[in-house]
């Protein structure tokens, strides 16, 4: 496991790694076949610049469009380091605030890159036509977002997301009616071809028609997003899943830091068993949102019937010098210890009030709606209240995922060949990821990182010309063709719901914002019980040759939990508190988390073993030259 990270100054590693690699020549490039996996951010920019470059480029997506990428649902900004606000923003700042957010638990030159690359990545994106906020000049605006004390994100109201992704599908488009790009919709990778220890293909499953085909190539780009569902209720879409990563972890691939995952303070409350996903509400209210709770304990009165001196604004009280805008883990956690403490807010107890009354009245109702207008109406649609005339009420939720695919400097894999880009990768965030950062990593990955190592891979490895009918991508074919027979065979009693409900509430329970040794070893042996009687009392409708939405969720469950288990074991093994990775046993007196820098400064890798023997752990230890571990201090 090397992660090849380049010797020299940290500002000059990215730039020297650059010119040391190996090309391609124009001309040869379209000799190469790429398989991009996933069209989000991250795999729609990776898509259209490699085609872009001249090679040909095959792209997969189980939606109906590349337009409904998960990417589309980011709402507050994205990062970047050009201090426009000349409020001292640099990149060094921005790779500090990113090692120092992430708890440092992140790859020092990794991070830097990012930061560097940040600034390219807006004038890319304007150059797209994105339409980014602007001041009243012209120029571009921007805001703040937690755990910075500078202004660098840049925003289109609440839907940044879907404004990157629309930028990168035009270019996406573009190679689509160039030729360069072959695009597959609705088709869902199930697993990956290994010839000679390279990553050489996919086989895939036709989401309309049920074909199975195996498609080959000179090297394999996954771009799936994270594995929040793991948990059932979660701020994703309800189609993310961990299914295409997981295939490359028991292909060989190693599964960096699976416990590492986010809780995001700013979510819809959950109101009911009935409920299938959350919604959340973008960082960006925290701007001009305050976030407080009654002082005293059960008080159930309307929040405009509470009086200014019996409000606790509990983040401000607490960290004065971030206030509501400490970074992700810290607000969930601060705002599970009101709820704990009995002063949460709402019919279940389980919410904070999120406060727009100062900002209205100092900025005026207008300056609000054109800021987050967008926002306040899906919170009114959903809640039937108008944040303009009562606080928002709003409860930590799953949200992202740190942990993914592990990835060298170069973003590939332990297997050559397969680069994983974006959060279905463990590389930039650490175990915490800033707000504004997910949009940043993904088009880095895929505009910036992925054409140059990619490359460079390519002109370093002579690889044979291989075939569908090669015995490997056979015999890969026929073990999806048999998973999917196993499924529908089972015929059990419960359906594939209510299996994964029971894991997610599992999960919630003992490995999400809080947990214990005891009930991470108790929680992973009730998964393999969980997980055992998955495959003999599931009820998969339907059958294989047709639109079968049944088999696609009974798929991605059965790799939920077996990635559950390791999550909990990953979280079992690690004996510290760091980001969003809160063991109960190590905290300080005031409640943060404490980290043990001398036994756990190091990134965790998993190897698969089979699944009658216990994944491998591999350690990538972390060196902080540039930022010095400290216990992080928000106040």
């Amino acid at each position: 496991m090397n992660s090849r990270t380049p010797p020299g100054p940290i500002e000059k590693r990215w730039e020297n790694t650059k010119f040391e690699m190996k090309l391609v020549n124009p001309a040869n490039k379209r000799k190469y076949n790429i398989l991009v996996v996933g069209s989000g951010l991250a795999g729609g920019s990776a898509a259209a610049t490699l085609a872009e470059l001249g090679y040909n480029v095959k792209c997969f997506c189980f939606q109906d469009s590349p337009r409904r990428a998960h990417s589309i649902a980011a709402q507050g900004g994205i990062n970047a380091a050009k201090n426009y606000q000349n409020d001292g923003d640099s990149i060094y700042r921005l790779f500090y605030d990113t090692v120092k957010g992430g708890d440092f638990r992140a790859r020092e030159s990794n991070v830097y890159r990012l930061a560097q690359i940040s600034v390219n990545i807006i004038d890319q994106a304007v150059a797209q036509g994105v339409p980014f906020a602007r001041e009243y000049g012209g120029t571009l605006a921007n805001r703040s977002f937690g755990g910075a004390q500078v202004s660098r994100t840049f925003y289109a109201r609440g839907q940044t997301g879907q404004q990157l992704l629309l930028g990168a599908y035009q270019a996406l488009e573009r190679q689509i009616d160039a030729g360069r790009v072959k695009m597959y919709p609705r088709t869902e990778m199930l697993d990956l071809i290994v010839i000679d220890g390279k990553a050489r293909g996919i086989v895939t499953r036709n989401l309309v028609t049920g074909q199975i085909d195996i498609h080959i190539a000179d090297a394999v780009i996954l771009a799936t997003g994270g594995y929040g569902n793991v948990f059932y209720l979660s701020t994703n879409a309800k189609g993310s899943n961990v299914t295409a990563g997981w295939r490359a972890y028991k292909r060989g691939a190693f599964f960096g830091n699976p416990c590492f995952t986010q809780i995001h303070p700013t979510c819809i409350p959950v109101s009911g068993d009935y409920q299938s996903k959350l919604t959340l509400m973008s960082e960006s209210l925290r701007n001009d949102g305050r976030i407080w709770v009654p002082k005293k304990q059960g008080d159930t009165r309307k929040p405009q019937q509470i009086a200014e001196t019996e409000r606790d604004y509990y983040l401000e009280r607490i960290y004065p010098s971030f206030g509501n805008l400490v970074p992700r883990d810290v607000a969930s956690r601060a705002a599970k210890r009101m709820c704990d403490e009995g002063r949460g807010v709402g019919p279940t107890g389980l919410g904070v009030y999120l406060d727009f009354g100062a900002a209205i009245e100092r900025l005026g109702k207008q300056s609000i709606t054109e800021r987050y207008g967008n926002l306040f109406e899906m919170y009114e649609r959903i809640t039937g209240e108008s944040p303009y005339e009562v606080p928002m009420r709003i409860f930590p939720a799953v949200h992202y995922t740190m942990g993914g695919v592990w990835v060298d400097y170069h973003l590939m894999s332990t297997v050559p060949g397969l680069f994983v880009l974006g959060e279905a990768n463990f590389s930039d965030h650490g175990a915490n990821r800033l707000g504004a950062s997910a949009l940043m990593q993904g088009l880095a990955d895929g505009y910036f990182v992925i054409p140059y190592t990619l490359g460079n891979y390519l002109a370093s490895n002579p690889l044979e010309k291989i075939t569908e009918a090669h015995p490997a991508a056979q015999a890969a074919k026929v073990e999806v063709d048999n998973r999917v027979k196993k499924l529908l065979s089972i015929n059990g009693n419960r359906t594939v719901d209510s299996f994964h409900r029971e894991l997610g509430k599992l999960m919630w329970d003992h490995c999400g914002m809080a947990r214990n040794a005891k009930d991470l070893l108790d929680a992973a042996a009730k998964i393999r019980d969980l997980n055992a009687e998955f495959w003999q009392n599931v009820n998969v409708l339907g059958d294989a040759e047709d639109l079968n939405q049944s088999l696609e969720k009974a798929g991605r469950v059965a790799d939920f939990l077996e990635l559950g288990e390791l999550m909990c074991i990953d979280a079992a093994d690690r004996n510290e508190s760091c980001g969003g990775h809160f063991r109960e046993e190590h905290q300080t007196p005031e409640g943060e988390a404490l980290r043990d820098d001398q036994h756990y400064a190091y990134a965790a890798a998993w190897e698969y073993k089979g699944d009658d023997h216990p994944a491998k752990l591999h350690k990538e230890q972390l060196y902080f030259e540039y930022v010095k571990p400290s216990q992080r201090s928000y106040k």
